[in-house]
């Protein structure tokens, strides 16, 4: 196969007016096609399409808000009451029936929180 003339002299090296306009165009074509591969299709994860649990634990009640929860192994005595008694349900919900006050935890962010973190460090033991 014959390339045209204006290729073979850009292959071979000589200054030739145009030449690099002839080969930007592949080199456009390439970079665009590497790229589109590295394109992410349909690989997230909907958190709403999550199939319901099995058998829906019915969550005891959490720690009241005006009292003071049991200390855990962890030094929390920086956080507010709320975090405090959040954690605490969070870790005692790692290790049996799920335990919390699902009004506050959908109401105060720092029970939320500290829920989240208790039932988070808690499994990892």
């Amino acid at each position: 196969m014959k390339l045209p003339a204006r290729f073979r002299f850009c292959l071979s090296g000589d200054a030739v007016p145009g030449c690099a306009h002839a080969l930007r165009a592949p080199a456009a074509l390439l970079a665009i096609a590497f790229v589109a591969g590295c394109a992410q299709t349909g690989t997230m994860r909907d958190e709403t399409a999550l199939p319901p649990a099995a058998s829906p634990a019915v969550p005891r009640p959490g720690t009241p808000s005006n009292v003071e929860p049991p200390a855990p192994a962890v030094n929390l005595s920086g956080f507010p009451l709320p975090y405090r008694q959040g954690y605490a349900d969070g870790c005692a919900s790692a290790t049996g029936a799920e335990r919390k006050d699902v009004a506050r935890y959908g109401s105060d962010g720092n029970y939320r929180t500290g829920w989240q973190d208790g039932l988070a460090l808690c499994r990892k033991k």
